[in-house]
């Protein structure tokens, strides 16, 4: 069956970068151009095909959770007139928005989990084509966690270069080799939500340090996090990662990549705050917003996201792919996700771990910013001060902060559970 859009839109003009993004409410207007505008979505069995009435350049796709999406990026392409009928099929419904000036998005709903495959454009460059291929939960979640795939028009369909009279030949070297996965720890069964634990700081960046005793940021939040693996391993309830298991480095953009690239359902980063008072002291819970609550709350953020600068070198721009996403719906439900968490962490980590009056806070970190895995920064406590020092550095203190942490974990994904009236097994 084929089904296409016609309905009218709204000028484009209002509606900029990420104004337009809010892809479920409203359309925008292509602006006038030799850009391909989107005129039509045809469903096929198992086929999709969007259809242009111009080239466009190139395509890229990624899945979402939370609700099941597949997000189409279409470069040198404008948002087109109409909505999309969905039939009875794997899509439930098609929405587009202008991402940019020079590319579109078009977002499928998916009604069951589903991945996407033969992906391409034709030669004519005038529609891209791929099928819809049922997937279990498990298998959609990795699919997720592998993030953007590209796929160009025909390369001989492109403009050839001119001829140079001079040319400079440059090796080209190896592929770096990235970072290796952490190992996932736990539950055998794969259904299991998983939750990765990062250790800040590590290696090189030592974090805060306490004055007094010397005591480092990097080796408590490393106890800590290992303390929290080893809880939730024995519950049995859950599987469990552990973004870095010694001292080591990881840049910002590689703690909540790896969450991402595993499918993590939880991330948790581990911190200890430092202050000028030596008197400030006790928990605090922090989830992503783009303007901080407050001015400690911007000054973590300062502190912590120059986590990635070295020597002057700053190691973490930001992808144009992650800030791509970061501005979806998606990330608006993970922040949701991620303060309702924090509110839980503080209510059952109480009676062991030590919390200051205003808890919860919100600053713009970078380890938080996984766009569709909820995800928390954990201040157990000041390093800066005696009593919370000697606490995050004794095993006593690292055990009371893992059992509050495994029952909110706990009482987190029971809700889940009833929520979606499903089953994980006991």
């Amino acid at each position: 069956m084929t089904f296409g859009w016609t309905a009218r839109i709204e000028a484009m003009h209002k509606r900029r970068m990420l104004q337009s993004l809010a892809l479920a409410s409203t359309l925008t207007m292509a602006a006038p151009g030799s850009a391909g505008g989107i005129y039509a979505v045809d469903v096929r069995d198992d086929r999709v095909i969007v259809r242009f009435d111009d080239r466009v350049d190139g395509a890229s796709a990624f899945l979402l959770d939370t609700p099941r999406r597949i997000a189409l990026d279409i470069s040198g392409a404008q948002v087109g007139r109409g909505q999309f009928a969905p039939g009875n099929g794997a899509i439930a419904a098609v929405r587009q928005g202008q991402l940019s000036e020079g590319t579109a998005r078009v977002v499928l709903d998916l009604s069951s989990p589903a991945t996407l495959g033969d992906a391409q454009i034709a030669p004519d460059r005038k529609s891209l084509s791929f099928s819809l291929k049922g997937a279990t939960d498990s298998a959609f979640r990795t699919a997720v966690g592998r993030g953007r795939t590209s796929f160009d028009a025909p390369a001989n369909m492109s403009a050839r270069p001119q001829k140079r009279l001079h040319s400079i030949t440059v090796p080209i070297p190896s592929m770096a080799r990235g970072v290796a996965l952490p190992p996932v720890e736990g539950a055998r069964d794969g259904a299991r939500p998983l939750i990765v634990i990062d250790a800040g700081h590590g290696g090189h960046d030592p974090g805060a340090i306490n004055k007094e005793n010397g005591k480092r940021e990097k080796d408590v939040t490393l106890a800590i996090a290992q303390a929290i693996r080893d809880q939730l391993v024995k519950s049995g309830r859950v599987r469990v990662a552990l973004t870095r298991d010694d001292d080591k480095y990881l840049v910002l953009q590689e703690r909540y990549g790896i969450a991402r690239k595993l499918g993590a359902d939880l991330f948790i980063s581990v911190h200890a705050d430092a202050a000028e008072n030596t008197e400030a002291h006790g928990a605090t819970v922090y989830t992503l917003s783009e303007t901080a609550s407050d001015r400690e709350a911007a000054r973590l953020a300062a502190r912590e996201n120059k986590a990635d600068i070295i020597n002057g070198v700053n190691l973490g721009g930001q992808s144009g792919d992650v800030s791509s996403i970061l501005i979806d719906l998606t990330q608006r439900e993970s922040m949701n996700i991620s303060a309702s968490f924090a509110r839980l962490l503080q209510r059952e980590a109480s009676p062991y771990v030590p919390f200051r009056s205003a808890y919860h806070r919100f600053a713009s970190l970078m380890v938080l910013k996984a766009p569709d895995t909820p995800s928390v920064l954990f201040e157990t406590g000041y390093i800066s001060n005696a009593d919370d020092a000697a606490f995050l550095a004794s095993r006593e203190g690292q055990q009371k902060i893992a059992r509050g942490v495994a029952r909110a974990i706990e009482v987190h994904f029971a809700r889940k559970l009833a929520m979606h009236g499903g089953a994980a097994g006991g």
